[in-house]
C-alpha cells in the first residue's frame, strides 16, 4: 500500500513536468489521424447500426415501452452514441497504450531513473525485442478477450465494466514490463510481478477507467459532428496524458519495489555472511593455553 500511494503522488507530480507534457504530444498526431478517419467514415453508420439493434432486440422491448410511458421515448437514440463511444474507446486506448509504450516509455523511464534512482544498477532483463513481443502477445490476448466479451456489451452495465477491466489487465502487463525492462533482471522482474501482482492489476484497472473518462466528450452525436475538429485532438491528447501518468505510476512503483527487493537481498546476504563467519569461528578447535 505504501508503494501504491507513494508512486501515485509522485507520478501525478511528474505528469505536470514540461518535458512530460511535450512528450504527450508525440502520439497525438498518429492517434488524431486514426480517430479522425474512423469518425469521418464510420461514426454515423455505427450509431445507426447500434440504434437499429437496440430497437429491434426483443429483450429490450419492455424497457423501451417503460421508457415511452415515462416520457423518455428517445432513450434508444441516446443510448446508441454512448454504446458506440464505449465500444471504440478500447481501440483508441489500445493505440494510445502502444504509442506511449513505444514513443514515451523509454524517455519516461530514463527521466525517473535520472531524478530518483541515479545509482541503481541496470540489469537489462528485457530487450527491445522482448518488450515488443510481450506487448504484442498481451495485446493479442486482450483483443481475443474483447471479441469474446462483445456479446455481453448489449447488457448495459457490462459495457461500462468489461472493457476497462480488459484494458486494465493489458495496461498492467505492458506498463509493468516496460517499467522494469532496463533496470531489473529477468528473475527480479518475475519476482516483482509475482509479489505485487494484485496491486499492479489494481493500478491497471484504475488506469483503464481513467482512460475511458475522456470519451464522455463524445457523448452527444450532434456535438461530435459539430465540434469534431476540436473534440478529437483534445480527447486524444487527454488519453496520451492519462497514459503518460500511468507509465510514470508504474515506473515509480516498479523501480521503488526493485530497490526494496535488492535491499532485502543485500541484507539477507550480509546476514548469511555474518552467520557463516560466526559458525566458522565457533567450530574452530580451541588450543589449550601454553
Amino acid at each position: 500500500m505504501r508503494l501504491f500511494f507513494d508512486s501515485f503522488w509522485r507520478a501525478l507530480a511528474y505528469s505536470l513536468h514540461l518535458r512530460v507534457m511535450l512528450l504527450s504530444l508525440l502520439p497525438l498526431v498518429l492517434l488524431m489521424v486514426v480517430a479522425w478517419g474512423w469518425g469521418y467514415f464510420y461514426w454515423e453508420p455505427a450509431v445507426s447500426w447500434v440504434r437499429d439493434g437496440l430497437e429491434g432486440w426483443p429483450l429490450l422491448q419492455k424497457i423501451w415501452g417503460w421508457a415511452v410511458a415515462l416520457g423518455a421515448a428517445r432513450i434508444s437514440a441516446a443510448m446508441a452514441p454512448l454504446i458506440v463511444i464505449f465500444a471504440i474507446t478500447p481501440l483508441l486506448i489500445l493505440l494510445c497504450l502502444l504509442a506511449v509504450s513505444l514513443m514515451m516509455g523509454p524517455a519516461l523511464v530514463e527521466m525517473v531513473a535520472q531524478r530518483r534512482f541515479r545509482g541503481m544498477t541496470r540489469q537489462h532483463g528485457g530487450s527491445v525485442l522482448a518488450s515488443l513481443g510481450w506487448t504484442l502477445g498481451s495485446t493479442l490476448i486482450a483483443g481475443v478477450l474483447m471479441l469474446l466479451s462483445m456479446p455481453l456489451w448489449w447488457i448495459p452495465p457490462l459495457i461500462f465494466v468489461l472493457p476497462p477491466l480488459i484494458w486494465g489487465w493489458l495496461t498492467y502487463r505492458v506498463m509493468a514490463f516496460d517499467a522494469l525492462a532496463v533496470h531489473a533482471s529477468r528473475d527480479e522482474r518475475q519476482e516483482l510481478l509475482r509479489r505485487h501482482r494484485l496491486w499492479l492489476l489494481l493500478m491497471g484497472v484504475l488506469s483503464g477507467f481513467m482512460g475511458a473518462a475522456p470519451s464522455l466528450v463524445w457523448a452527444s452525436g450532434a456535438l461530435f459532428a459539430a465540434a469534431f475538429v476540436v473534440l478529437v485532438p483534445v480527447a486524444i491528447w487527454i488519453y496520451a496524458v492519462v497514459f503518460a501518468f500511468t507509465a510514470l505510476w508504474f515506473i515509480h512503483f516498479g523501480l521503488a519495489a526493485l530497490q526494496d527487493l535488492r535491499r532485502e537481498s543485500d541484507a539477507a546476504n550480509v546476514t548469511g555472511a555474518v552467520t557463516t563467519d560466526t559458525l566458522g569461528w565457533s567450530n574452530e578447535p580451541k588450543h589449550p593455553p601454553h
